[in-house]
């Protein structure tokens, strides 16, 4: 896999081959019918969950993948853990312990809802490169200015990453060793340096594209759109998200 695939896994799947457009509204449709749902309906995020994880299957993403890249939703697992103990109200008795009643029912709300919006998100970003991300969000009308910014970091994050390796290799190969003081006076040098270097490049890449005729504007990304099929598979699932968000809000159970 190369730097420019990203998060990328490569995968032959049908939904690896839907336009990334329609997985980025079926993400967030997915994504808005799980935090509209009440957090005491469990049976919910039961068949939440196993939409999820139906989607990681049929794309084909290994567990140690989808696992590991969960690690990004750790701070939220500390903070839910830290809830039914400072939290206020009714008291319960668990394992053992005197913890919050509100504070366990918010706990359990941010530990589903994070972890089922992380887990959609690690399809979309599992499935679809960064190039057709960008494609996808220019076909869904994102102002050009803004995916034209993200399409440079896309591609210069891999050359800004590979300078900042090279000074940590410089800096030990001149037998660094310094204390914690003299480390990040070290770190806030090559930051200063790095954030020179950074904008300096972008000034000669502005000035190499206006020579080649850039107007403002940059060439799109993609050609073709995504058909009423493509769009009618990649919401089927979401589809299913919102009826049973609808039914967690109607049915009395």
């Amino acid at each position: 896999m190369s730097a420019g695939d990203g998060l990328l896994v490569l995968a032959d799947s049908p939904i690896h081959r839907l336009p990334a457009q329609v997985k980025i509204v079926a993400l967030l449709i997915f994504v808005l019918a799980v935090v509209s749902s009440p957090a005491e309906r469990f049976w919910a995020f039961a068949v939440f969950a196993a939409l999820v994880v139906g989607c990681i299957r049929l794309a084909r993403l290994p567990g140690t993948t989808v696992l590991r890249r969960l690690a990004v939703e750790t701070p939220f697992i500390v903070f839910a853990l830290l809830l039914p103990f400072v939290a206020t109200g009714p008291k319960v008795d668990l394992l053992g312990l005197r913890l919050s009643e509100a504070g366990v029912l918010g706990a359990w709300n941010l530990l589903a809802k994070g972890t089922l919006g992380v887990l959609a998100a690690i399809v979309l970003s599992g499935s679809t490169s960064p190039r057709e991300l960008l494609s996808g969000l220019e076909r869904l009308r994102l102002p050009s200015t803004l995916v034209a910014i993200l399409s440079f970091m896309v591609r210069y994050l891999s050359v800004v990453s590979g300078d900042l390796q090279r000074m940590r290799i410089a800096r030990e190969s001149r037998a660094y060793a310094g204390g914690r003081a003299g480390h990040l006076k070290a770190v806030a040098a090559g930051a200063g340096a790095l954030f020179v270097r950074s904008y300096e490049r972008g000034e000669r890449v502005h000035l190499a594209m206006l020579a080649r005729g850039y107007n403002g504007t940059m060439p799109p990304l993609s050609d073709g759109g995504a058909t009423r099929v493509q769009w009618a598979t990649g919401l089927a699932l979401p589809a299913v998200a919102v009826l049973v968000a609808v039914a967690a809000r109607m049915l009395p159970w």
